[in-house]
């Protein structure tokens, strides 16, 4: 069974290596990702964060409850535009044991790139939430927090929210 890693976990902080093959040991793991995330009532989980050190990750559409499995995904076009929202992380935890969220600046519109669970070449161009869920999981590939995004400050107040976690 996959365990959730947390902030301060240093595999959350490591750079992915790109899947070669899609063997039945990665489709296993999109499974069960796929179950924690709904279970946790997460819309995105990459692997890091079951201590996987591989490019996949899964994500739901919240509007249209679609799932999709990543396999290599890459962000090949950001837009200028930029959007701020609201986002939390499952591998970011407050003392009630639920995701710290802050507001976070991203662009408001990505074109990705990735290979399905079948082994098919993807591409879709996201905005909103379905947009926002992937840069935050593509980051998550590249050993980056959502929390690397905030100011000094603004990182200072998750922070404390997480060490009060931790105790």
């Amino acid at each position: 069974m996959l365990q959730m890693k947390l902030c301060g976990d240093l595999v959350l902080r490591e750079k992915c290596a790109p899947v070669t093959e899609i063997t039945p040991d990665i489709l296993k793991t999109l499974d069960e990702m796929t179950q924690m995330m709904r279970e946790q009532n997460g819309v995105g989980l990459a692997a890091p964060q079951v201590g996987v050190l591989a490019r996949f990750l899964v994500m739901m559409d919240p509007d249209s409850n679609t799932v999709y499995k990543m396999i290599n995904p890459r962000i090949v076009e950001f837009s200028d535009e930029k959007c701020t929202m609201e986002e939390g992380c499952l591998s970011v935890l407050g003392a009630d044991n639920l995701p710290v969220f802050s507001h976070v600046s991203r662009p408001a519109a990505v074109t990705v790139e990735w290979t399905d669970e079948n082994g098919k070449d993807c591409a879709a161009r996201m905005s909103g939430l379905p947009g926002r869920i992937v840069q935050h999981e593509t980051d998550h590939l590249d050993g980056v927090l959502f929390i690397d995004h905030l100011s000094p400050v603004r990182r200072e107040m998750v922070m404390r929210k997480v060490r009060r976690h931790k105790r």
